[in-house]
């Protein structure tokens, strides 16, 4: 078990999860209860990782965080070090790449809640911000956790985002997805058979998570 690459794992997918939730959070809210005629356009933006291949997305965000792209450009003359084939730069790319995995999820759950207590909520006095807090939060647990679950394992298994904007620098941007990669093309089968067995379990696990939240969160 390469242990460095499940280390830098665990850390990529806890920031993507925590950043996504502070971000996603109010996107997904915002989503689930605005009026605006244009707001298939951002559903889209935010749907489009799930049916863009990786390696496309990882591409452009590459070009985009390389030296002269705008982005990275940017960034090497504010903090003086590059972006891409950087752990910022996977976090960057793992965070677009999992934006529907989280924000989906949140959508759904925030969409299933019954409006007459938010409304009933307004009618006591409350704030918007002290009614999401209070009533919609709450009520919205199981879904939000869905999203932030799936998101987290989602992450454990990236592979093509990461490979093209990172690169396969062991202890910088060198993934367990990669490292599997990596044992196969050595033709280490026992180990990459080991990382994936572990893997495949910690997947089947997630799912169960996701499901019984889902029982949870629905329909009383």
């Amino acid at each position: 078990m390469d242990w460095i690459a499940i280390g830098l794992t665990l850390k990529l997918a806890l920031c993507t999860t925590s950043i996504l939730f502070v971000f996603g959070l109010p996107l997904a809210y915002w989503l689930a209860t605005t009026n605006w005629r244009g707001r298939f356009l951002i559903e889209a933006i935010v749907t489009l990782p799930l049916i863009l291949p990786p390696t496309v997305l990882g591409f452009y965000l590459l070009i985009a965080t390389g030296p002269n792209g705008w982005l990275g450009n940017a960034y090497e003359r504010t903090f003086g070090s590059r972006l891409a084939f950087s752990f910022t730069g996977i976090l960057l790319g793992s965070v677009l790449y999992n934006l529907p995995f989280a924000v989906r999820p949140f959508i759904a759950a925030f969409e299933r809640m019954d409006r007459k207590l938010i409304e009933a909520s307004w009618c006591l006095g409350e704030s918007n911000w002290q009614t999401f807090w209070r009533i919609t939060f709450p009520l919205s647990r199981p879904g939000i956790l869905s999203g932030l679950i799936l998101t987290f394992a989602h992450c454990i298994g990236e592979f093509g985002v990461v490979l093209m904007i990172g690169g396969n620098i062991p202890g910088v941007t060198r993934t367990l997805s990669i490292s599997i990669y990596d044992d196969v093309q050595a033709l280490d089968y026992a180990s990459a058979g080991r990382t994936s067995f572990w893997l495949v379990l910690f997947s089947m696990i997630v799912l169960s998570c996701v499901h019984l939240l889902s029982r949870r969160g629905g329909p009383r």
